[in-house]
């Protein structure tokens, strides 16, 4: 049986205690950056709501045996811990996988040791799992792109002519790339309400939400160099939620011609953990059928598409939250693969710790669409929210909190919360 095969076994029990519903079984085992007390950053995993550290789990022998030449873990981001490679990090997978198995003794019954690796996640502080060099967001959603071209063009003509020939794509900002959890203040730009009139200056009326996935690089590349989609697996150590803000008003005035600029550099929110590729391997499923067929560089065999449910909820101050959108990953057009390997055709490095995002991911029916210009089919259609409050796009003092996880078999690997609250304009 395989290293992949053996962590990700269903009926796998761990002695932590794992509620149901909860994210993170024994077959999940994704990375991330915690702090306590305002102590240095350190890598860690989670089962149930126990944080593990992973630099005291190095310190005190408990991950003999993978390879690892230097406390990797006594960092502040997964970086060095990806850059071992897929070979040493599905080592310590596996490792952690044996060590908190519900029959393994080794370190359930070592109470002081136990104590000095396991913290509540009540107790501590989620950091951002990386440091993000470069940031690159795709448009890869068949049903968003569509749903914005008859808002902003001919319907009969939504999609532009090179959509389905290439994942379009664009740079990112990544100073303002913020862990879950964080309030950011509603960003001002230059708007153009009346076609006749000069713009105007100040906070957007149409802040949104962006519902997408991201993927952790784990493999450089010189200049020049190539990833093919067959090759691309190797590239990914794993996968976040991604919250990419969106101010409308301030993106439809300066789109034209060189695209989002400060529409989207203000605030972006990702999830804590990094999901291993790994851990999703029994919910890859079958993607669209592309048609036109793609050029040679783009084709991919097998299933390379993911099973994987997102919601997203607003939760109004003080009120609770209301579910505005259930949406699946396995709604995208181009994959992982085809965005990476699209990418780097030209001979673009990448490097550890780089994120590429999915763009806005958006199913078939209005319920599953991935942002609020298309939920109230920009703003002709209010959402109602639990406090009878409504809303067309996002208010002052609203948290927008996403989450995702695939089921299968019993078992549920999914990736926490990626949530942020909205503060009103300096």
């Amino acid at each position: 049986m395989s290293e992949i095969s053996k962590a990700n076994n269903p009926s796998l029990k761990s002695w932590i205690e794992v509620k149901a519903g909860s994210d993170f079984p024994i077959q999940n085992i994704p990375f991330g950056v915690y702090r306590r007390d305002n102590s240095l950053p350190l890598v860690a995993t989670i089962i149930g709501e126990h944080v593990i550290d992973l630099s005291s789990m190095y310190e005190n022998g408990f991950l003999r045996d993978c390879g690892l030449k230097e406390n990797v873990f006594r960092r502040k981001s997964l970086n060095a811990f990806i850059s071992l490679g897929k070979s040493t990090t599905r080592k310590v997978r596996e490792k952690l996988s044996e060590l908190f198995r519900h029959d393994n003794p080794l370190l359930r019954d070592d109470i002081m040791n136990r104590n000095r690796v396991m913290h509540r996640v009540s107790e501590v502080e989620l950091l951002l799992p990386v440091e993000i060099g470069d940031y690159t967001d795709f448009y890869s959603s068949i049903h968003h792109a569509t749903n914005v071209g008859m808002m902003f063009r001919d319907p009969e003509k939504a999609l532009l002519p090179n959509w389905k020939h290439l994942p379009v794509g664009y740079h990112g900002r990544v100073s303002t790339i913020y862990a879950s959890g964080h309030s950011f203040y509603r960003p001002k730009g230059q708007t153009h309400p009346k076609e006749n009139e000069p713009p105007v200056f100040g906070p957007t009326l149409m802040l949104d939400f962006e519902l997408e996935t991201a993927f952790v690089v784990g493999k450089e590349t010189a200049q020049g160099e190539c990833i093919t989609t067959a090759s691309a697996e190797e590239y990914i150590f794993g996968m976040m939620l991604f919250n990419d803000w969106s101010a409308r008003d301030i993106q439809t005035w300066e789109y034209v011609p060189l695209g989002p600029f400060l529409a989207k550099n203000f605030a972006s929110t990702i999830s804590p953990w990094v999901v291993t590729l790994d851990a999703l391997e029994s919910f890859r499923c079958t993607g669209f059928k592309q048609e036109p067929e793609v050029l040679p560089y783009l084709r991919y065999e097998g299933d390379k598409n993911i099973d994987i449910n997102l919601e997203v909820c607003i939760k109004p101050e003080k009120q609770k939250e209301t579910r505005v959108c259930l949406s699946n990953y396995k709604y995208l057009y181009w994959t992982m693969e085809q965005q990476l390997a699209h990418h780097t055709v030209n001979g673009c490095s990448v490097r550890v710790g780089d994120i590429m995002a999915s763009g806005t991911i958006s199913g078939p029916a209005s319920g599953s669409f991935g942002s609020m210009l298309e939920i109230t089919w920009r703003g002709t259609r209010p959402v109602t929210m639990s406090d009878g409050s409504e809303r067309k796009f996002i208010l002052d003092q609203d948290t927008v909190i996403m989450r995702g996880w695939s089921e299968k078999e019993g078992v549920r690997i999914g990736f926490g919360e990626c949530r942020a609250k909205v503060l009103p304009a300096k």
